[in-house]
C-alpha cells in the first residue's frame, strides 16, 4: 500500500490476501473490518500505509511481492473461488500450502492448458491488458470441414453478434478424419472468443488448449501440475512488456 496514494479499503483487503474484494465488501456490511480503531460500516472508504486496519480485531499480514504461477488447468474445473452450481474450481484443486491465488484470464470449464495465477491483482490486471501485447496461443480440435481459405480473414478481426474481435491468426495443423486441428493465437482473449469466432464458421469445439500466455509457457507441465515463475524471470518479462508499451 502506497503511503502517498489513498486506497480502497477493499482493494487493501484484498492485497494483503485475506480475501477478495467482493468477500472484502461483505466483511465491511458485517462489521467484522475496523480503521484506526474505528468500525467500517461503508466500503466507500480509502485508507493509507499509516492507517491501523484490523479484520477481527487482528492487523492485516504484510503484502507478499507479487508472484506468479503456471497451471495445468484440467477440462471439468471452473475458473472462480466459488461456483453457483457446486461444480470443482481451479482453486478447490490447488495445493493448499499456496497462497490465495487469483487466474489471469480464465478458461472455460471444458478448456484446458496454461493458466496464470498470481497473488496480485495489480499484476493480474495488468497482464490482462491488450496493450500489455502478449499473445495467447491455443491448439484446438473441432468437428467440421476446415477450409483454410475462411481462416485467413479472421486476421483481420471478426464481429459476431454484435461484438468486435481483434485479430486472430489461425492456421490448419492437420485433418483427423472428420475433426481437424487448428493453431490460433490472438491477444484480446475476450470471454470465449476462440470458441465463438469458430462457430461462426461452422466448427464445432471438441477440445481446446492454450499452450502459452506471453512468453510463459504450458511446456511439459503435467495436468493439474503448478510451477512457480522465478522471481528473475518475471521481472525480465514484465521490463520486456513495459518496453513494448
Amino acid at each position: 500500500m502506497s503511503e502517498q496514494r489513498p486506497e480502497r479499503i477493499a482493494k487493501v483487503l484484498a492485497r494483503s490476501g485475506v480475501c477478495s474484494r467482493r468477500d472484502a465488501e461483505r466483511w465491511v456490511a458485517a462489521g467484522r473490518v475496523a480503521v484506526d480503531g474505528e468500525v467500517l460500516t461503508s466500503p466507500a472508504v480509502t485508507v493509507t500505509a499509516e492507517n491501523d486496519v484490523r479484520v477481527d480485531g487482528k492487523p492485516l499480514p504484510a503484502p507478499d511481492r507479487p508472484r506468479l504461477w503456471r497451471y495445468h488447468k484440467p477440462a471439468g474445473l471452473v475458473t472462480t473461488h466459488r461456483d453457483e452450481k457446486g461444480r470443482p474450481t481451479v482453486f478447490d484443486a490447488l495445493p493448499k500450502e499456496l497462497p490465495r491465488l487469483i487466474s489471469i484470464g480464465r478458461l472455460d470449464l471444458n478448456s484446458e492448458g496454461l493458466l496464470l495465477l498470481t497473488n496480485d491483482g495489480a499484476l493480474a490486471r495488468r497482464l490482462e491488458l491488450p496493450s500489455t501485447g502478449w499473445i495467447r496461443r491455443y491448439k484446438v480440435r473441432v468437428h467440421g470441414e476446415v477450409e483454410p481459405e475462411r481462416l485467413a480473414p479472421l486476421a483481420r478481426g471478426v464481429t459476431i453478434d454484435g461484438i468486435s474481435y481483434g485479430p486472430v491468426r489461425a492456421s490448419l495443423e492437420r485433418r483427423q478424419g472428420s475433426n481437424a486441428w487448428i493453431a490460433m493465437a490472438l491477444r484480446e482473449g475476450k470471454h470465449r472468443e476462440v470458441r465463438r469466432v469458430l462457430e461462426h464458421l461452422g466448427l464445432q469445439v471438441t477440445r481446446l488448449i492454450r499452450l502459452s500466455y506471453g512468453p510463459f509457457q504450458l511446456g511439459n507441465l503435467a495436468r493439474g501440475a503448478v510451477d512457480e515463475v522465478a522471481k528473475k524471470v518475471l521481472a525480465e518479462q514484465l521490463g520486456h512488456a513495459d518496453r513494448r508499451r
